[in-house]
This record gives C-alpha cells, structure tokens and sequence, in this order.
C-alpha cells in the first residue's frame, strides 16, 4: 500500500456562501469563470494528477506557494487536454493502492513522453518506478510518520540538502530498485531507494511527502523541480489573478445585472468585493440576517458594506421569521433544512425585486470545486449541515465563481489586497445555520441565543486578547439545553453549561483540539459564569476530529 486507506472526510464548511445548482434554470451549464493565466504568467503552471492520495490538494497548494500556478486533476484526465495545456510540469500525486493490486489506478506510459518533466511522490513514483521496469515489492515492515532519509547521492533534486534529515512517510510497498537510466539518490531504514531521477528524461521520484510541514526541506525539493527542472519563473500570487479577474468578469456580465449572497463571511465578501469592482453598482448583495450569528456581526456587515465600503446592500432582517419556522423543533437534521429552506424563500423574494438582474455571484473556492466533485473526480458530499441551502433549479441566473480557483489562504490574500478590513478578513469560519447548530439537544429560542451570543462573545474576546485568534481555525461557545445545579451568591442555581470548543487545522478535513493556556480558560469561565445570566458551569471539549466534528451538530 502506497498510503493507507482513510476516509477523506469532507471540510466542515464555513457556509460563507449560497450553494448554487449545477445549471441554471434555462438548462444551460452556466457560465464559470475561472483564473485564467495572462501573457507574463502564460504556461507557468504545474498539473498534479490525482491517484486518490490523502495529501493531494496539499501539493498544488504548495506549488502555489512557491510562485507557481497549480490544478488538481483526475490522474485519467486526457492526454489531449494536458497537452494542450501546455504545463511546465507534472507531479504525480499519492494514493492508497498498491501497483500490483487489481484496480489500482494505472500511468499511461505516455505521460512521461510529453517532454515536460514529471514527478511522482510516493505511489506516483512507485507506478513510475513499475512502468519504467524498476522493482516494487512490499516491504517487511511499512513506514508511517517521521521517518529519517539517508541522501547518498544529491543529483539534481536534492542538490545542497542535508546528508541526514527527516522527511514524512505513508507507505507499505517500496521501490528496491529503480529504473535502467535512473540513480537512486536517498534510502530509508524500510525504503532502499526513497528518492530517485533521471535527469536525461526530467523524470523524478520521491518516496516522501515533500508537501507536509513534517518533510523540513520540502519545499526546497518541490522550489527545485519548479525553478530549476521545470524552468517555472515563480511569478504567480493569489493577488496577481484580481487584474484578470476583473477583466473576465465585464467580459461576462457586460452590461448586465448581478446579486450576491452575502453571508459576511471573507468568501462571498471577496467575491462581491471582485465583482463590484468590475461592474460597479450594477451588484446588488443580500445580507439575509437569520437572526443567528454572532454578537454584533450584523452591524458589521452592514456598517462595512454600506457604508464602508459603498457596496449597494439590501438588509433583510428575518430573525423572526425564521425563529417562528424553528419554534418546538428538537431534531438537529430538521433544524438545518429548515433554516436552509427559509433561507432561499427570503433570498427568492428579494432577488424577484432586482430589476434585469442575470447573474448570481458565488463565493465558490477551488476546495469546494474538488470535495463537490465538480473537477470530475468522485468526491464526499458535503453534509447538508453545512451549507445554507441550495438555490432552487428554476432560479434562471448565470453563475459567477470569480473565487474558484483559489484555495482558503490565498481568499484572504485576495481580500487583504482588495481593502476588505482585517475583522473580515481573518474571521474564522463560521456555520451556515450560524447558532442554531449551537444550541445543541433542544429547541432554539431567542434567551438561549443570547446567553449563547454573549459567552460566545467573551470567548472571542480573550482569544484575541492573548494573540491567539489567527493561530485557531475555530474557537466558539456551545450551549447543550441541560441544565446543571451550582451554586451562586450563596444560593442553589439550576442553569445551563458552556462548552468552550477551540481547534487547530489547515483545511478542517482533519482538526486537533487546541491547547489553550489556562489562564485563558480561567479569565473566559470567569467571565461567562459571572456576565452570562443563566450559566453556571463551563466546560472543555478536548476532541479531535476524527473522532469527533468541529461543530457538535
């Protein structure tokens, strides 16, 4: 086995925008705009073809953070369309199989005729390595984790690296010997050749993940095949795409209309701010406010957009609305359809009132693209909990996806380059459903939305006191409808828990609950038992995911 089998789980979305349907409701694929590439960056891009590795999105996001544009690709993508793509390279990703088992997926040899150069990391060399006439068996014993890599010989790839370092495994086959043509480079205690080139043929191979911060000089190794084999200029920057962007969104739109679903959240803030800046007040946003989110953060949407900002914004303020929809419902499942639901009737109505408007903006990123399935690969469907809801088919709009090619880091280069304020720029993510998914075993009513907005507030307020706001993905208060017996003012109280929920990720595929100094944990449960009425206990949740969701529902 290249890597082991898991279950990629999909991100706990942040909802900062409105699902769209697949075709618009004149049945035509709408219309997406995509990065294109302009004249000084033309051909400067590296393809990662997919085999199902767990670290695949990982590598064309660290291409891209070397300088260079990168997609990831079906790895049976035509050998047409990559021709004609005219890419200065290709990796070949990892993957759970084994060469020799029945299934596996397969290289066509003529991948490594192209004349472009080609690197394959981990079962992406072994299958180079097979194809080739190298010898892949599997090994006595796999090598998972951190791993030390022995360089004997340096070559091209691993030019002006440590004789001994550390670099991070996943695999049980390995490669024994490599290819007529080809030298073995470094070896590991399981991994007689871990790393392996043959300069002639600009074919390259790496037993190790390059791309995770385990592997210390990855991203040497990966700078070395882009600059130095692959010839890239490393020119590109997630800022770089906004001129280009612009341009194609006038190109689409013209001198039509478009409306955007504006959730606060920095996707479909980036995206608005894109498209207002291509067409002007010819955008209209939605700010539909369900009532549900965070303390205040109502006010600063509008406040910014409006006023800020000077973006054309309709407030809708449907709390009751939606808390009438929501009233005696228990069923957490239930909970989110209902507020997905709600959500398009409001969005529906007020959409109807924009004249002449064609297009519907979306804050679509490249992880949503590929975890949806839509780059043709086979994907996990994002649980419905985690989006707003889906737009209605008949909604006869053309899509604009002005972010969809971008992952989530290089949004927040995009925003911080087009002025959106640090507040929404680096704010976490947050849920579609907002509190709703908050308020967990019980019915949703306005006081327990307020005692779970104002501990959720404090929380908020000592993270980003001790400087360690940026550094968690999510931090955030939770309020199960139990209730606990304490004592208070020297009298019995019987009131509701907080639990305190913080977690460390880069993608939230995977998340590690955060360590956060006690000192914080004392001043935040001093602060909700004493400010919060109705709150008598806090507590800690300590889950990773897996086992454990970030969100509790």
């Amino acid at each position: 086995m290249a890597e082991p089998a898991a279950a990629k789980a999909a991100a706990e979305d942040t909802a900062e925008r409105v699902h769209v349907p697949e075709r618009s409701g004149n049945g035509a694929d709408p219309e997406i705009i995509e990065i294109s590439t302009s004249p000084e960056t033309a051909n400067e891009e590296v393809l990662v073809l997919d085999f199902g590795g767990q670290y695949s999105q990982l590598i064309a996001r660290r291409i891209r953070e070397c300088g260079v544009f990168s997609e990831l690709l079906p790895h049976d993508t035509p050998i047409e369309k990559i021709r004609r793509r005219k890419p200065r390279g290709l990796v070949l990703s990892g993957g759970p199989a084994s060469v020799y088992a029945e299934g596996a997926p397969p290289l066509r040899a003529e991948l490594l005729e192209l004349g472009i150069p080609v690197l394959g990391i981990c079962y992406g060399m072994q299958l180079m390595v097979h194809t080739l006439g190298g010898d892949v068996q599997q090994a006595p014993a796999g090598e998972f984790g951190r791993t030390a890599l022995t360089v004997r010989e340096h070559g091209t790839l691993l030019e002006g690296l440590p004789d001994d370092q550390q670099c991070w495994m996943s695999h049980r086959d390995t490669v024994f010997s490599p290819p007529p043509g080809f030298t073995a480079l470094a070896s590991s205690p399981e991994s007689p050749v871990a790393a392996t080139e043959d300069t002639a043929r600009g074919l390259y191979g790496i037993q190790f993940h390059p791309e995770v911060v385990h592997t210390p000089h990855g991203t040497e190794i990966l700078t070395r095949f882009l600059r130095d084999v692959a010839g890239c200029r490393e020119r590109w920057s997630p800022a770089s795409v906004i001129t280009e962007q612009v341009d194609a969104i006038r190109a689409q739109v013209g001198d039509g209309r478009a409306v955007c679903g504006l959730s606060g959240g920095v996707d479909s803030a980036t995206a608005a701010l894109l498209v207002h800046r291509a067409i002007g007040d010819r955008l209209t946003c939605v700010f539909v406010d369900h009532g549900m989110m965070r303390k205040d953060e109502a006010e600063q949407v509008v406040t910014a957009f409006r006023d800020q900002l000077e973006v054309p914004l309709v407030h809708v303020d449907a709390e009751d609305r939606f808390l009438g929809r929501l009233e005696g419902v228990t069923e957490p499942e239930r909970k989110r359809k209902i507020i997905g639901e709600e959500f398009i009737r409001v969005f529906e109505e007020e959409a109807a009132k924009i004249d002449d408007a064609r297009f519907l903006v979306q804050g679509t990123l490249y992880s949503d693209v590929i975890e949806s399935g839509g780059d043709g690969r086979a994907a996990a469907t994002i649980k419905s909990h985690h989006n707003v809801g889906g737009l209605p088919e008949d909604l006869d709009l053309d899509l604009v996806e002005p972010l969809r090619m971008l992952f989530k880091d290089e949004v927040r280069a995009v925003a911080a380059e087009l002025d959106l304020p640090e507040r929404f720029v680096w704010r976490q993510p947050f849920p579609g459903p907002g509190l709703a998914i908050r308020v967990v075993g019980g019915e949703v009513t306005r006081e327990r939305l307020e005692i779970l907005r104002d501990a959720d507030a404090i929380l908020q307020e000592e993270v980003r006191a001790a400087g360690l706001y940026r550094e968690l993905w999510q931090s955030f208060c939770v309020l199960p409808v139990v209730r606990s017996v304490g004592v208070q003012g020297d009298e019995r109280s019987y009131a509701y828990p907080v639990v305190i929920r913080a977690v460390t990720s880069d993608d939230a595929m995977t998340a590690d609950w955060a360590r956060l100094p006690y000192e914080l944990l004392e001043r935040a449960s001093n602060r909700i038992i004493n400010e919060c009425s109705g709150v008598n206990r806090v507590a800690l949740d300590i889950t990773s995911k897996p086992p454990g969701t970030i969100e509790w529902e």
